[in-house]
């Protein structure tokens, strides 16, 4: 029976009102067959809606939280956890290094899969795998077993992440995108976050294996929401075979440098572990580039590091977060250490970071249509450095005021800058690309991240000794101000794309086709 084959349409449209040219073979089969017998009409209805892309941007954000406040949101239970479950809370920081450590990693990888194989396929099945893995964290037996269902359900989430960013951009005009990062970033950043300030009382209130145990239908249900509303992956091209040799070369260096710079407080610098993975990392990374500059099918595409609206906002998320993460976490020992405070009032202090961002985050990406990308990456990267060097001066005898103003300008920065940088890149680059290009800013934004906590807490330490307890919080902070100085001017060679100017054109008149974004 076929008499229902001509309510599927013959040329697809993306949701910015395009014509998508398909190659043969280019639709994306649904993984979970069952929307589909919710009716085609239902979903091609939701998808004429001018709150559609909307609706996607929900979806994707839905399932986005469900997988990625949890990377965190052990950080202040260690010795609860490792109590529990008989072990050392020196082991059990793997359950945040290894998160940590896959979320970057698997990216790439993930981001290309996305781009050959279909992002809502990419994204759904990131989802399944996170909510299986957080039935085994819940279950976990021993550390080992924990960890490895962390580590193994970060990975799944990791592939979700440049798969949604793609879902979001196909259904955004490009002029459009900073909006939606906005709400993007909001989640991204502030979820892992908003996991470490909530991470204690959660744990205190309903221990911490229900939380994964809920986690679980959770993301589910996210599943069954995108099955339904996400966009079916229709690309305008299909570009060949999947890079694994790239993609292999690209973790190992990646791996390696993240587990140096973390292991590097703990094992030593000198330690052989540690130069053995900093010394790796290198000749990883070469030969990525010299295979990449060969094959046919690239994973990341060499000529895109060429692009001053690709290259300048991923270099400016890497020095940004580099002084957003390491101060975040610097914080809480300097409350801790110098003015004695307990978990309670040092959560109820640090929660103005992430606040900030989140209300910061989506207004600046309205605000960007207006004033551009460069001048939004610039403003908000002066903030960062600015919270730094603010925090630089907090001594025993300054009033909790100063400190989550501190804080709060730290936020500000971030939340201002990084809808504008993530739109710049998704510009930047050809819409097949869409999954791989948010997958090297995810991966390195969060080298950024491993960097700035572990190089400031290295600071802090080994000048405690010599300059003395609040002199060594105080130099850790200046050097993330000098990082996230660098950034302020990696932002500067941004170039904004077309402004958008207030409409005055009747509501029913069609908008003109933004013109393209320089990129050169």
């Amino acid at each position: 029976m076929r008499h229902r084959s001509d309510e599927r349409p013959e040329e697809p449209r993306d949701h910015a009102g395009e014509l998508a040219i398909e190659a043969p073979g280019a639709e994306e089969v649904s993984v979970l067959p069952w929307p589909l017998l919710l009716g085609d009409r239902l979903q091609r209805r939701m998808e004429e809606s001018e709150r559609y892309p909307w609706l996607v941007l929900a979806t994707v954000l839905f399932g986005l939280f469900t997988v990625g406040f949890t990377i965190t949101i052990l950080a202040v239970s260690i010795p609860t956890i490792a109590e529990d479950l008989d072990s050392t809370s020196t082991t059990l920081t793997w359950v945040i290094t290894g998160p940590l450590l896959a979320f970057g990693v698997v990216g790439p990888a993930a981001g290309r899969a996305a781009d050959l194989w279909g992002q809502k396929r990419v994204f759904i099945i990131g989802l399944i795998g996170s909510a299986v893995f957080a039935v085994g964290v819940a279950a976990a037996w021993s550390a080992g077993s924990l960890i490895a269902f962390r580590v193994l359900s970060s990975a799944a989430g990791a592939a979700a992440g440049p798969a949604s960013m793609a879902l979001i951009h196909r259904v955004f005009p490009r002029e459009r995108r900073v909006q939606a990062m906005g709400y993007w970033s909001l989640v991204m950043a502030g979820g892992p976050v908003l996991g470490v300030v909530a991470g204690g009382p959660v744990v205190e209130q309903i221990g911490w294996r229900w939380i994964f145990a809920i986690q679980a239908p959770l993301t589910m249900a996210g599943v069954g929401v995108a099955a339904l509303l996400l966009p079916a992956g229709r690309r305008a091209d299909v570009r060949g075979r999947f890079d694994a040799l790239g993609a292999v070369l690209l973790a190992t260096g990646a791996t390696s440098l993240l587990l140096g710079l973390n292991r590097g407080p703990e094992w030593g610098w000198s330690s052989p572990g540690v130069l053995g993975a900093l010394a790796l990392s290198p000749m990883a990374f070469a030969l990525f580039v010299a295979w990449e500059g060969r094959t046919d099918h690239p994973l990341i595409r060499l000529d895109y590091l060429r692009r001053r609206n690709f290259a300048a906002p991923v270099a400016t998320q890497f020095f940004t977060n580099f002084a957003y993460m390491g101060g975040f976490i610097l914080t809480p020992l300097l409350l801790s250490d110098v003015f004695g405070y307990g978990p309670a009032r040092i959560g109820l202090l640090s929660i103005s970071r992430p606040l900030s961002f989140a209300i910061v985050a989506p207004i600046a990406g309205y605000l960007a249509v207006r004033v551009g990308e460069r001048s939004a990456g610039v403003s908000g990267a002066i903030a960062v450095t600015l919270s730094m060097l603010a925090l630089a001066r907090v001594d025993a005898g300054s009033s909790d005021l100063v400190v989550v103003g501190s804080l709060a300008l730290s936020g500000i920065g971030l939340g201002a800058a990084s809808p504008s940088m993530a739109a710049t890149i998704a510009n930047a680059v050809d819409d097949e690309d869409l999954g791989v290009a948010g997958a090297a800013q995810q991966l390195i934004t969060q080298v950024g991240v491993v960097a700035g906590i572990q190089l400031m807490q290295t600071v802090q330490v080994s000048r405690e000794a010599s300059a003395g307890l609040v002199p060594s919080y105080q130099h850790a902070y200046l050097l993330g101000a000098a990082v996230s100085a660098v950034g302020i001017v990696a932002a500067a060679y941004v170039r904004s794309g077309k402004r958008q100017k207030p409409a005055r054109r009747a509501t029913a008149a069609p908008e003109p086709a933004p013109s393209p974004v320089s990129t050169r």
